[in-house]
């Protein structure tokens, strides 16, 4: 293939002198620069860093440079941009957008955006639209629809989480139909003096100023969320650990006495130590642990609760005593019912 060929000499010199006079646009010299720096057997990542093109757009351009020299890497002039697409132009960018990605095309982006598109449109066709309305449209017309992309762990596993549910639906539908059985979601969080924020709607030019604090300090808390009724139990704690994590089980027990538990949270080491497991092994109540699976923390309504309670409580607050912060908090959760789902089944 002539991509494959090496440079000759007055070839690398011409792309040499074109870098070092540096007349060419942006994009012209990033061209060349990855050409040079492919013919110096530079990595191709080191590649992409530095002049932000794709390896299939490194050898798309140098195959220009073969052909056509210095001239197959300037930016393509002409008439001026169209206003429109024709009707077979808008279907091909249709068909485009459905089933290819920026990365076809050589743009270092897994998904479209408008700049992305807009770019294409006047490399491909000569048309530049002067707002983002006609390529919002295109999108649309192309099923798409305009949101910021989804968190998860890199680590997660979706068949292993689509099979733990598969299992566990069943039996939550059958521990709440157990007439002694209280099921509870469990989990834990540190809430910190650290100012978090939450938008609001505010009058135009109204810009309110919130205090930050510059020490840090912060308590943990321990949430169980009773599944049939909503109720939520709440304990402040110094920190998190094996003994602690022993006497709020204890806690709960009591609060329970004489009821069968079912706890399901996760896999944290302070849940399955060994101090846990003694203490299992001989305490008075029954309690019967479920874990999630891992990475899945969407699976629990507790981190629900968790949101609901801070966006109430200390959301755009300045915490300056994290004591009282925290009394507040575990107030408002213990003193609110969340119905919130958990496999399907409300609570």
């Amino acid at each position: 293939m002539a991509a494959q060929k090496t440079l000759t000499a007055e070839q690398a010199n011409t792309l040499k002198t074109f870098l070092d006079a540096k007349n060419g646009s942006a994009k012209e010299l990033a061209r060349a620069q990855a050409i040079y720096m492919k013919e110096k057997d530079i990595n191709f990542d080191l590649i992409k860093e530095i002049t932000g093109l794709q390896r299939s757009a490194i050898y798309k351009w140098r195959l220009k440079f073969i052909k056509k020299g210095i001239d197959g890497l300037l930016d393509r002039k002409g008439a001026a941009p169209r206003a429109l697409l024709t009707k077979s132009q808008i279907q091909q960018t249709l068909n485009v957008l459905k089933s290819q990605s920026p990365k076809d095309f050589g743009y270092d982006a897994d998904h479209w955006t408008t700049t992305i598109l807009g770019h294409l449109l006047k490399e491909q066709y000569n048309v530049q639209y002067k707002t983002k309305k006609p390529l919002y449209l295109l999108f649309k017309k192309a099923k798409f629809t305009f949101h910021k992309p989804g968190k998860q762990y890199h680590k997660r596993d979706q068949a292993k989480i689509d099979e733990w549910v598969k299992k566990h639906k069943p039996k939550v539908k059958r521990y709440l139909k157990e007439k002694d059985t209280v099921l509870l979601v469990g989990d834990e969080m540190i809430l910190s003096t650290q100012t978090t924020f939450q938008k609001i709607w505010l009058p135009v030019n109204n810009y309110p100023k919130i205090d930050v604090a510059n020490k840090r300090a912060n308590r943990s808390i321990y949430g169980f969320l009773n599944i049939t009724n909503g109720v939520q139990h709440a304990f402040k704690k110094e920190r998190q650990n094996s003994v602690i994590t022993v006497k709020v089980l204890e806690a709960l027990c009591k609060e329970y006495k004489g009821k069968k538990i079912v706890l399901y949270w996760d896999n944290a080491p302070w849940h399955r130590s060994k101090e846990v497991k003694a203490w299992l092994s001989k305490a008075g109540c029954k309690i019967r642990l479920e874990l999630f699976p891992p990475y899945a923390p969407e699976l629990n309504p507790q981190e629900h609760v968790w949101k609901e309670g801070r966006s109430k409580t200390t959301h755009n607050q300045f915490i300056e005593n994290i004591d009282q912060a925290t009394d507040k908090f575990v107030d408002y959760l213990n003193n609110t019912v969340f119905k919130y789902l958990f496999l399907g089944t409300p609570a």
